[in-house]
């Protein structure tokens, strides 16, 4: 066995701190549903368990142990989610720790011809669908001999698939066990990036880790009778992104172990502002998921034109995608008693950095490091730079890390590096080390655009675009061009139909604190811009049509 983290640390199994948080929380509320349906703690806990014997009678578990394992392998069987936000979906997810199988997030977007892939590659033993995706599975399960178990979770829908294990049945005809599989500290919890600036991989965590850097649920290793005593009750989290990417796991698994309460909205196969706005006042959530401008300017939209009640609301905390600072000073324009937190972290990471902006005071594109873990590493990942050395080099951060990525010993020695013999995880973020000790994001090495020998920065760029009153969303990419190699290209969408297409001239005003080079020489408009469900930026997407445009 290979050593990817050495340090000491006080191991806590994910399972055994919601088994106890639950016994604590008793009949309050765990998940609130869509309408008005509430799941309390104890028959929150009572279903995970009895998901867990199910799974367990389905032979499904752990065959080998970490210690005889290098870093990149797995021994466990795989759990495959795909499934839109519901309890049901928690319910396995905490049932799979449950039963030492590692839950794996799929995105219910997928043909079958992706499923086939990822499914495949992630070595899924087990799928479990909502039954609105079970024609996809169909066609996919032929070219699957791996996958051993289905759990179909059909809600108000009939059984489509024929062999499937219907959850409702696997809860009913199990009840807990006596003796339940002891989980480890070591067991997976597998993250399927979101695949925006290439194919998906599966980032192998400790869910002790995960625990720690993932779901931020302490700062540092305690004892499971610590997280019980330091719970937060009151707290009420909506995580509009979709729990298949990493940014709704975390928010949603964050306050489970806190002794929370998630919501759910209605129609949570999919993101609906107004839905949102309406589950905010109806539940009196507390804190708000969302990620990045797509998912803030719709809920910005019903706020300028609807009355909404949004007392309850003290935090808007954004993830996976940075916020603009006018877009932060509308919504607290909105709400002013609330903070946005603006969150940085990857799954190869967990979180980094983070900035909070209160009412009178948006900021935007530097985030200050978390202590002694988020640092900027030098280009040849030899050494740290210093706060306020000018140069750019790779955002890298240590500490609790991912063991690294499913069967791929390459992939993980180009992203965790040994500087001074300490381990980082340096997944491809350009950053800047300030002299305050703040750090400036720069954006991914895999979108950054060569043009002209410069290198341009999507992100800030599209930072700058949005800036524009008549722009409501964009990608920037680089397309090919004789005289720049490559030129900087905008692909957006305008915030109402009808606008003329701003001119370059007019993008470009509000740019003067960018270098000319990167300043878009070209805008290409479309009806609307193409995200993940996440909302992460498709690139490749944007590119195909940045270069079919003259």
């Amino acid at each position: 066995m290979t050593t990817a983290n050495v340090h000491d640390r006080g191991d806590v199994a994910l399972i055994d701190i919601i088994r106890a948080v639950a016994a604590a929380r008793g009949e309050a509320a765990c998940v609130s549903g869509p309408g008005h349906a509430v799941r309390t703690w104890q028959q929150f806990i009572n279903r995970v368990e009895r998901a867990s014997a199910g799974l367990t009678s389905l032979e499904l578990g752990c065959h080998r142990e970490r210690d005889d394992l290098v870093d990149h392998e797995s021994g466990q069987d795989h759990l495959a989610l795909l499934m839109h936000n519901s309890v049901e979906c928690l319910e396995l997810m905490c049932a799979a720790f449950a039963s030492r199988v590692s839950p794996i997030n799929v995105n219910h977007r997928y043909t079958a011809d992706e499923l086939v892939d990822i499914l495949s590659y992630t070595e899924a033993t087990a799928l479990a669908v909502h039954s609105e995706y079970a024609d996809v599975v169909a066609r996919a399960l032929p070219r699957l001999p791996n996958i051993n178990v289905v759990i179909e979770v059909t809600g108000s829908l009939p059984s489509v698939l024929p062999n499937a294990v219907i959850y409702d049945d696997l809860i009913s005809t199990h009840l807990p066990c006596n003796s339940p599989p002891k989980a480890s500290a070591d067991d997976l919890y597998l993250v399927l990036t979101g695949g925006t600036t290439g194919r998906p991989r599966a980032v192998m965590w400790r869910n002790a880790d995960a625990v720690i850097e993932c779901f931020n649920a302490a700062r540092q290793p305690q004892t499971v009778q610590d997280f019980v005593d330091t719970m937060r009750p009151d707290l009420v989290t909506l995580p509009c992104a979709p729990l298949m990417h990493g940014a709704g796991q975390w928010m949603a698994m964050r306050t489970l172990l806190a002794g929370g309460t998630v919501v759910i909205p209605d129609h949570a196969e999919h993101f609906d502002a107004r839905h949102t706005w309406s589950a905010v006042e109806r539940h009196q959530v507390t804190l708000l998921g969302i990620v990045g401008e797509s998912f803030a300017r719709p809920l910005l939209e019903v706020l300028d034109s609807e009355q909404v009640d949004a007392q309850s609301l003290n935090v808007v905390l954004t993830g996976g995608a940075p916020l603009i600072s006018t877009t932060k000073t509308q919504l607290l324009n909105h709400l002013p008693t609330v903070i946005i937190v603006d969150g940085f972290g990857s799954s190869e990471s967990g979180g980094q950095m983070s900035v909070v902006s209160s009412h009178g005071s948006a900021t935007s594109g530097t985030f200050l490091p978390k202590p002694d873990r988020t640092v900027v590493l030098s280009e040849q990942f030899n050494s740290i730079l210093n706060p306020g050395d000018p140069t750019v080099g790779w955002l890298g951060t240590t500490g609790r890390l991912p063991l690294g990525y499913l069967n791929d010993e390459l992939k993980t020695s180009q992203v965790f590096h040994f500087v001074n013999g300490v381990r980082y995880s340096a997944p491809g973020d350009h950053a800047r080390h300030l002299a305050d000790g703040s750090i400036e994001a720069l954006g991914r090495e895999a979108v950054c655009i060569n043009t002209g020998g410069e290198k341009v920065f999507a992100e800030e760029v599209e930072e700058a675009v949005l800036r524009h009153r008549s722009v409501r969303d964009c990608i920037v990419v680089g397309r090919p061009s004789e005289v720049w190699g490559s030129e900087v290209t905008a692909v957006i969408s305008l915030s109402a139909s009808g606008l003329p297409t701003p001119t370059i001239d007019e993008l470009t005003a509000s740019m003067r604190h960018l270098a000319r080079y990167k300043h878009p020489k070209a805008v290409v408009v479309v009806d609307d811009i193409q995200r993940s469900p996440a909302g992460k930026a498709d690139y490749g997407w944007a590119r195909t049509v940045a270069s079919s445009h003259p």
